[in-house]
């Protein structure tokens, strides 16, 4: 058995940064969690999917260039990555357990795919039998989980990943580089996004029509919600580390942006008191009603004003 003492997630909607952020703590260079949200572009896209309020949206993308992007804030992320519906899963699962004894046994931290439910968990240890883990609603799944039942679900991922130090670049490609993939994300770069899902204001526009139509489902628009106001409060965060980081370089196009992702959180922040996730955990429509009219509302105006958000952005970029 090995177990890596004080080992554990950062509690975020985004269980992703939020397992990131955590393994960064506990190899004592974890950044504040806005730089960790923008400077991999996390804190700016927006993925759903064409249902308009699936919970899949935050998790279902391909998430290659979002790891790539770690590189530059100081860390590395290498796995496996296995689907139950293709050859040589079982080897997988095996690659998945001998990585994760190795990483652990040489003290360097885990993260894992839907050991619980579909969100993604610290991995803090093992034992004979498999995986011992924390992170969102860890008590609801098997503790320790087998690891020969890793991936054996709807979703049949296995997807098992090291985090490990490196040195950070400079903070002006931090930036630049992060930007360049949330622009190219929410256009809808099929670098990144799934056949069945949507991105920037494609995807603003299939959650607003859900809502207005009253055929969204509570539980993943209220998940939705607290997931992307998280990401636009955390991205605001980074655009103000960001221009003091640059000494005043293009300072009124950052407070121009800075404003504008505020202003798209506290639209989002709306949702989430109107929908609480909590209160609203159940697959049920949210109907038409005053409620679900004010949602859509908020989501007019969190798509029009991220559009804005959008372009300057890009003008940013333009000025790196």
């Amino acid at each position: 058995m090995k177990k890596l003492p004080n080992l554990t997630w950062t509690p975020a909607w985004t269980s992703l940064v939020g397992c990131i952020h955590g393994c960064l703590k506990y190899l004592d260079i974890a950044p504040s969690l806005g730089w960790l949200f923008g400077g991999s572009g996390h804190g700016f896209i927006i993925n759903m999917s064409k249902d308009g309020s699936c919970p899949s949206g935050p998790t279902a993308w391909n998430t290659t260039r979002f790891f790539d992007l770690g590189k530059n804030l100081g860390y590395r992320i290498e796995g496996v990555f296995g689907d139950k519906r293709q050859p040589g899963f079982k080897e997988k699962q095996v690659q998945a357990w001998e990585l994760t004894k190795t990483a652990l046994d040489q003290d360097f931290p885990v993260i894992g795919w839907e050991l619980s439910i579909p969100e993604w968990y610290v991995v803090e240890g093992y034992d004979d039998s498999g995986y011992l883990f924390n992170g969102p609603e860890a008590d609801m799944g098997p503790s320790p989980k087998p690891w020969r039942k890793l991936g054996k679900t709807g979703i049949g991922l296995v997807e098992i990943y090291t985090v490990k130090p490196l040195k950070p670049v400079k903070d002006e490609s931090i930036i630049k580089e992060a930007l360049a993939f949330a622009v190219a994300f929410n256009k809808g770069s099929k670098d990144w996004i799934l056949p069945e899902y949507l991105a920037g204001q494609d995807a603003y526009q299939v959650w607003i029509d859900a809502v207005s139509s009253g055929e969204a489902v509570l539980m993943g628009h209220a998940y939705n919600a607290a997931v992307w106001e998280e990401c636009r409060r955390n991205g605001a965060a980074f655009l103000i580390e960001a221009k003091n980081q640059l000494n005043g370089q293009m300072e009124s196009t950052f407070d121009k942006a800075i404003q504008t992702y505020r202003e798209v959180a506290s639209q989002l922040k709306d949702i989430t008191e109107l929908y609480p996730f909590f209160e609203n955990n159940r697959q049920e429509p949210v109907g038409k009603n005053p409620r679900s009219v004010k949602a859509a509302e908020h989501l007019r105006n969190a798509k029009r004003t991220e559009a804005e958000g959008q372009g300057l952005l890009e003008e940013i970029l333009k000025g790196l």
